[in-house]
């Protein structure tokens, strides 16, 4: 902005005695959209208010510096050390979570999470609170990208679609822009609308976001096409990976013979309903051998396959690799034994 812009100061009902403090986790290669969306809510909810309402600190194991995934490097105001009762504390994932969820980390978030403060993690810092078991009974969200990997691993948790979610004590965002969407909605309930609508303005965020949105655009938005049958098919065909529906029952459940869904794929995605959906089941398939430590015969259980053999040819014929050999190329750290 201009040195001499004028700007409109939020005045607050109530002042709080002390600011807020918000301790960030930086995590190897963290996203840093996350972490700096995050960061600039507080920064600029203490200006629209002209008063210290927020401060922050940055730390993370080592306590010297911490790289995020651009490969920029942050200075870190200090290591895994104990941390005051009222802080909350927010985890800054990115790639390769597993890998920077130590055991060092899991047990520093145990000993904080029994002070009975606040923690949250930003993108996939999801997977580090249900490591620790700080997420057992209660709603997350996490990435799409790692949505599949992560029910299969914490089936104690609820996972959602959500932008974002806040359960308790507890706080987790899908990535990206969705830390605004977040920080929003702890400056509106902290100290009111006006000054979260105002942050926001700051930011040029028009489309605010609650905890009700999902993160993925719709199905007409992905592939391309507004057709109500076929984003509906396509719908039932991602809800119903491992147990697939036939194309029959897809049809008829939409008010369309076998024949004029074979034709509407054909039209629109240039390959039949068999097709795409065997498609979908792969992808997923293949996430869940990169992310996880699953075996290849209970990932082909959990993509809809009935044997391991079939499985193999069908991924072997899509990926050109086997996902035996998938899985060596990417493995992913084995889990921890904590």
């Amino acid at each position: 902005m201009l040195p001499n812009a004028q700007r409109q100061i939020v005045e607050l009902d109530t002042v709080p005695d002390k600011p807020a403090r918000f301790v960030f986790v930086l995590l190897k290669d963290f996203t840093l959209l996350s972490f700096a969306a995050a960061l600039d809510c507080l920064r600029l909810a203490n200006r629209m208010s002209n008063r210290q309402l927020y401060e922050w600190r940055l730390i993370g194991e080592g306590g010297e510096t911490a790289t995020c995934s651009t490969g920029t490097v942050f200075k870190l105001d200090g290591d895994l050390d104990d941390i005051h009762r009222d802080d909350t504390v927010i985890l800054c994932g990115g790639a390769d979570v597993q890998k920077a969820t130590t055991k060092r980390l899991v047990s520093w978030l145990r000993r904080e999470a029994r002070k009975g403060g606040t923690l949250g993690g930003l993108c996939t810092a999801a997977y580090c609170l249900a490591e620790a078991g700080l997420l057992d009974g209660k709603r997350a969200t996490i990435h799409w990208e790692n949505q599949d990997s992560f029910s299969e691993e914490f089936e104690e948790v609820t996972l959602t679609r959500a932008v974002f979610t806040i359960d308790g004590k507890r706080m987790t965002t899908a990535g990206g822009t969705s830390s605004i969407d977040l920080f929003l909605q702890i400056i509106a309930n902290d100290h009111g609308e006006e000054l979260a609508s105002a942050v926001a303005d700051q930011q040029i965020y028009s489309s605010i976001r609650t905890d009700q949105d999902t993160q993925r655009l719709s199905v007409p938005t992905r592939i391309g096409v507004r057709h109500p049958k076929l984003s509906q098919v396509i719908q039932m065909m991602e809800q119903n990976i491992e147990e697939p529906i036939s194309p029959a029952v897809l049809a008829q459940d939409v008010g369309m013979s076998t024949r004029q869904l074979e034709r509407l794929f054909r039209r629109y995605l240039n390959r039949s309903p068999k097709r795409y959906y065997m498609e979908l089941r792969l992808q997923k398939a293949r996430n869940l051998l990169m992310q996880t430590d699953m075996s290849v015969i209970n990932v082909a259980l959990a993509c809809g396959f009935a044997s391991p053999s079939h499985f193999s040819k069908c991924y072997r014929a899509h990926y050109q690799t086997t996902p035996y050999r998938e899985r060596g190329t990417h493995a992913s750290p084995q889990r921890l034994s904590l």
